[in-house]
């Protein structure tokens, strides 16, 4: 590339031009880097941040000025993406006054937040650096790291406009602030011991004096070490922390919390560390040591080391891992010197059970008390609450599980343009969308709407991400479920707002989420497989073991799991042996006294719900694929009660590969177990007469199967294997059949089933393999944290771009 000094040479005419970048451009570093561009072209001008992002002007010889427009796009900072610069030409000044940095201006327009960063290599040399101003600052940050989303308030992004607005900065960290040669030149959030936030350590939620920075830090290490819970509030929230190779530390958060069997996510010292825990491949290193330090899931070793004990995850083969992402995280498990402390942490959110994490202080001693034996406080606020991140590795690639800090609230491009909308998602693992235009900004992780808590939250966070990507929606979309709590806030709020209200099927959307995620502009449908626990169906029941020939306008039921009952609702979701009982019935199969399932009931229990069954009482069919991996994990043996979410169908997997780590392959297909796929229930794998009917997935042999093989004292494991791998030929053959009747040869594979990594890589093998473009999620959650999005694409697509010959109304 041409340098600077061959660019300017004999460049006798002269040029001025505007240049307008638009993306994740502020707070990033973007003006000090234009400005080092522009002193290194020799060019005079200015630049400045708005809404419409970074906006510049340069004038000078020709030739540099062009340079500077072709590198502007391509030599950004680190955190930046930019997603467009546009340029035009403006009349010369001749003002011979250098380039300048010109005070941030609102106005109409629209930019783009950075998510929160961890803390960059140069803060953390600093931070163990003795020499350094900054040595042991729990705040410390620059321009390329640090809290942005949780702690902005409005644009453009300015520190009066974040809640460092209260924090002067002192002599020293203004004139770094000033200087554009330095890395903190523009960081909103700097500061120093001298002016920044102070940490403060409360044993008791009320009155006491409490010891404050160092020695507030020094107390909580140790009491930790000692066994102790403790309150440390973070970037987008406050965790709830103990020694995780102390067994009864664990066990008693674990009580207090009422966290049931749930697996803890950890926070570990290192690599090292990690890898003495766990295993951990190239893809796994890369997220971890990566920017956004989300939790990532990885296998656990067989001889776990000491620094886990078992009870951080009971049952369980994975670990949820995580490196600190903040200084104060760093200083919690102690820098080169420090007295010994745990090398682990348990780093679970701050909240009680089925209640949002706590970001308020006043909050915090309240909400905690009772959970934690002391509270590690700091006094900058957060703005927006924000929960850790968790994503695993399948098949080589990041599979999103919850996409919170680190990614929120970066949007994705959209491949229609969509009209000033709101979705508001599902009601578990709730998240919400906000979309115009090209864009769609999906929110971070609001929890499960099942109280009044996490609709406040809601509602906040929704009026905090439209006003911060200055969307006024003017339609509201909901999933079609009348009872979910999301569904009811936008038809009140519609109602309130006068504005129209869509609703788009659960599973329809599902299938769009994948689809918009990947780009597809909708002209052509998929063959969407939408497998999971719960949504409403078009006929009122339970679906969740769907195949749909969909697009953005539409879709067609191809096949479906045959319906069964579902016994008492929510009763049946908390007891996997009343789905396997209820399964073993519809098959036609006796409840055997020496099957598992059987046992898992009492005598009477048994009785009342044969007659339960037998007369449809509260008995909704569902043809949900996650209500069958819960009967199929009780016949097995495996999880008969649940405490939390997908909690039978988790263990099934992990028992799957715990039999015989890797994908299901042969092994599975020795006695594989195999579903029938016809017109009928019973029928046969003849296809059916009428081709619009739905193709219907018969589970009846695969539970027999099943039986006979628990009878006959084979592994739980290999009985998960099998059927993983008979789930994983339905899928296979069904795509088949849908490609023979459509010609359609793109498959997108959605749901929250579609966490499980070794349904995944199964499916996403057979399916490659038989020539099958496959759509699987890697940005997005396929559980109903991805649903808003879906539900965007779906309902909120500008009118003009509708395709007029859309399938059947979704």
């Amino acid at each position: 590339m041409t340098g600077a000094t061959d660019v300017m040479t004999g460049a006798a005419d002269r040029a001025r031009r505007h240049v307008t970048v638009r993306g994740v451009v502020q707070g990033v570093g973007f003006r000090p880097f234009v400005y080092t561009l522009a002193e290194e072209f020799g060019l005079t001008g200015w630049v400045t941040n708005n809404a419409q992002g970074v906006e510049a002007e340069v004038e000078g010889p020709a030739r540099a000025v062009a340079e500077f427009c072709a590198r502007i796009g391509t030599r950004a900072p680190p955190l930046a993406v930019v997603e467009s610069v546009e340029e035009r030409g403006v009349p010369l000044e001749n003002d011979g006054s250098g380039f300048t940095i010109r005070p941030s201006s609102g106005g109409p327009g629209r930019t783009l937040v950075s998510p929160d960063t961890a803390t960059c290599a140069a803060c953390l040399g600093e931070l163990a650096d003795p020499a350094d101003r900054r040595f042991r600052h729990p705040f410390i940050t620059c321009t390329h790291c640090g809290p942005r989303f949780t702690i902005v308030t409005s644009l453009p992004y300015d520190r009066d406009r974040t809640t460092m607005a209260g924090f002067p900065m002192c002599p020293d960290c203004a004139r770094e602030y000033t200087d554009p040669a330095d890395r903190r030149f523009h960081a909103q959030p700097v500061a120093c011991p001298h002016c920044g936030p102070r940490l403060t350590l409360r044993t008791v939620p009320h009155g006491a004096e409490a010891p404050r920075d160092a020695e507030a830090l020094a107390l909580a290490r140790r009491m930790l070490a000692e066994g102790a819970v403790v309150a440390v509030k973070g970037i987008g929230g406050y965790h709830l922390a103990c020694d995780a190779g102390d067994p009864t530390a664990v066990r008693t958060l674990r009580k207090r919390k009422n966290r049931g069997g749930k697996p803890f996510a950890v926070l570990a010292d290192g690599l090292e560390t990690v890898e003495r825990v766990a295993v951990v491949g190239d893809a796994e290193r890369e997220l971890l040591l990566g920017p956004r330090k989300p939790v990532v899931l990885l296998r656990r070793r067989a001889a776990s080391a000491p620094e886990v004990a078992p009870g951080v995850a009971p049952g369980s083969p994975d670990l949820g891992v995580m490196l600190p992402y903040t200084p104060l995280h760093r200083l919690l498990l102690g820098l080169d010197g420090d007295p010994p402390g745990p090398a682990v942490l348990v780093m679970t959110s701050g909240n009680r059970s089925g209640e949002p994490i706590v970001t308020d202080d006043a909050d915090a001693l309240t909400r905690l008390e009772g959970l934690a034996d002391a509270w590690l406080v700091h006094d900058r606020p957060i703005h927006v609450p924000c929960d850790d991140s968790v994503v695993r590795i399948c098949a080589g690639a990041e599979l999103p599980v919850r996409r919170s800090r680190g990614y929120a609230p970066f949007p994705v491009a959209l491949p229609v343009p969509v009209v000033p909308a709101l979705a508001v998602g599902g009601d578990l693992k709730n998240t919400f969308c906000v979309g115009d235009g090209r864009y769609a900004w999906l929110s971070a992780h609001v929890g499960d709407m099942d109280d009044l808590a996490t609709l406040t939250a809601f509602e906040k966070a929704t009026a905090h991400l439209t006003d911060l990507t200055s969307v006024d929606p003017g339609l509201l979309i909901a999933d079609r479920h009348p009872g979910y709590r999301s569904t009811q806030w936008a038809r009140r709020t519609a109602e309130a707002r006068g504005l129209p209200l869509r609703q788009v099927q659960h599973h329809h959307a599902h299938v769009a989420s994948a689809m918009a995620e990947h780009g597809l502009d909708g002209s052509a449908p998929v063959i969407g497989v939408a497998f999971d626990g719960t949504g409403y169906g078009d006929d009122g029941t339970v679906w969740g073991g769907e195949v749909l020939i969909a697009d953005y306008d539409g879709y067609r039921r191809f096949a479906h799991l045959r319906p069964v009952p579902l016994p008492g609702g929510d009763a049946a979701v908390r007891n996997p042996y009343r789905m396997a009982l209820s399964h073993l019935g519809a098959a036609g199969l006796p409840w055997s006294d020496d099957l598992p399932c059987t046992a898992a009931a009492t005598p009477e229990e048994r009785r009342l719900l044969r007659r339960q069954l037998e007369r449809g009482l509260a008995c909704v069919p569902t043809s949900s694929m996650g209500r069958l991996f819960d009967a199929v994990s009780s016949l097995a043996g495996v999880c008969h009660r649940v405490e939390y979410e997908a909690q039978a169908a988790m263990e099934l997997e992990n028992a799957a590969l715990s039999e015989a780590p890797g994908p299901v392959g042969d092994d599975a297909r020795n006695g594989a177990y195999g579903f029938i796929l016809g017109a009928e229930p019973q029928g046969s794998a003849a296809p059916p007469r009428d081709d619009s009917a739905p193709l219907i997935a018969d589970p009846a042999p695969v539970l027999a199967a099943a039986v006979a093989d628990v009878r006959a004292g084979v592994p739980a494991g290999v009985v998960a294997r099998r059927f993983h791998g008979a789930v994983i030929a339905l899928v296979q053959e069904v795509c088949a059949v849908a490609r023979n009747r459509t010609g359609l040869t793109t498959v997108a594979l959605s749901g929250g089933v579609f966490c499980n990594a070794l349904l995944t890589e199964g499916c996403t093998a057979v399916l490659e393999g038989d020539g099958f473009t496959v759509l699987r999620h890697r940005r997005v959650p396929p559980n109903d944290g991805g649903l808003a999005l879906g539900q965007l694409a779906v309902a909120a697509r500008d009118t003009a771009s509708r395709a007029t010959d859309s399938l059947s109304t979704g």
